[in-house]
């Protein structure tokens, strides 16, 4: 109960705090938070939920899980090698440095308004944050641990799912989670440009047709969707990870 309080304080004081700082305003661009969530019920119907929010939704899973698979896959290999790392570490430093929304246009050119399109949009900027946690993750291996592995002859598949995989999760669990938000942002990104549905899209006409409130109640929206990825990424975490937290649990109370 304390916990949910906890995370429920801070919201719940920011809107009342908008509430009431927005009361009787006027102003054609920031209208009272009373009048968007007057319209959220009309705006986002169950048609309206099938039609924009679903799309977005697929082409997000599609983008992050593609995302995460590909930084572990390059991760595990450019971490355990040395000559491989030495090899990747230059192009993987000069593309990590190009801002993703720049490869829009590119990949527009390339593939079309098409939903691969805004799917590579999603990877390209999800990817990074799970490759380099991956490569950190494997890394920092502990070196006893890979003796023994050594030692006993414990080689490819096996080694990977037993020492490598378990050893970096914690690093990779973290690429993932920062990889969660880029794919929320990479997403309406992708939407805004050559579409006919999604939330970007929704909200972008939204503007253009000078419906503010409707546009304000489509950023409600998406907020609402990243709280719920959130919190299915931490009971997500918290089942992967619970030897981790148990052993940390334990440490903590040994001390």
């Amino acid at each position: 109960m304390k916990r949910v309080l906890a995370a429920v304080a801070l919201p719940a004081v920011l809107l009342v705090t908008w509430w009431f700082a927005s009361a009787g305003s006027q102003d054609f661009y920031q209208p009272p938070l009373e009048t968007i969530l007057r319209v959220f019920p009309d705006t986002w119907t169950p048609a309206r939920l099938r039609g924009d929010v679903l799309p977005s939704l697929i082409r997000l899973f599609a983008g992050y899980f593609l995302a995460v698979g590909l930084g572990i896959a390059l991760g595990v290999a450019v971490g355990a090698g040395r000559t491989l790392r030495r090899l990747a570490e230059p192009p993987l430093e000069f593309l990590r440095a190009i801002p993703p929304p720049v490869l829009v246009p590119v990949l527009i050119l390339v593939s079309g308004f098409s939903d691969r399109t805004k799917i590579l949009v999603i990877v390209l900027g999800a990817v990074w944050p799970v490759l380099l946690n991956t490569v950190e993750g494997v890394r920092a291996a502990d070196e006893v641990l890979a003796d023994t592995c050594r030692t006993y002859r414990v080689r490819g598949w096996l080694r990977l799912r037993a020492f490598v995989l378990p050893s970096a999760s914690p690093q990779i669990v973290v690429g993932a989670r920062q990889a969660l938000s880029i794919s929320i942002i990479m997403m309406v990104i992708g939407e805004l440009l050559g579409t006919t549905n999604g939330l970007g899209y929704t909200v972008i006409e939204f503007q253009r047709g000078f419906q503010i409130p409707q546009m304000w109640s489509g950023v409600f929206v998406l907020g609402l969707l990243g709280v719920a990825l959130s919190a299915l990424f931490g009971l997500a975490e918290r089942r992967v990870l619970s030897w981790y937290h148990a052993a940390r649990a334990a440490e903590r109370a040994g001390r």
